[in-house]
């Protein structure tokens, strides 16, 4: 039997090929569980409380460079954890302070990773726009 994908790409959505689609490369599947890491608040997956960034617990935090360290060690200490076939090259945050073209309430963050078994580097961008409490 041929495989068609290696995971189901999140949100589900239907696909006429594949009945769901599907993340048919290892670097998508890495992409999609690296945004799951780090949306996942600690506590909500079952039987892995540790597990998650909490990225939506800081959104009341004060909009300072201690808050975006804070942010930055959890989410290094939880690739270590979870995703260890991964390093983190890259962690950028943008916002008012860095881009004036941006709104108060939004916050960009850019990831950039190397994949070490396929030995490619990767990004991933997480864009919030707070004041709709939407991650977009």
């Amino acid at each position: 039997m041929k495989v068609r994908g290696l995971s189901p790409k999140l949100p589900l959505t239907l696909d006429d090929a594949d009945g769901y689609a599907l993340n048919k490369t290892h670097k998508d599947m890495i992409k999609q569980n690296l945004k799951m890491l780090v949306l996942t608040i600690p506590g909500e997956r079952i039987m892995e409380p540790k597990f998650g960034v909490g990225l939506i617990t800081y959104l009341f935090e004060q909009n300072l460079p201690m808050t975006y360290s804070a942010i930055e060690t959890k989410m290094i200490e939880q690739v270590d954890l979870y995703m260890s076939y991964i390093d983190i090259v890259e962690l950028r945050f943008e916002n008012t302070m860095t881009n004036p073209d941006l709104d108060e309430n939004y916050l960009r963050i850019r990831l950039e990773y190397f994949i070490k078994p396929l030995e490619e580097l990767d990004a991933v961008d997480l864009d919030f726009d707070f004041s709709k409490q939407l991650f977009i």
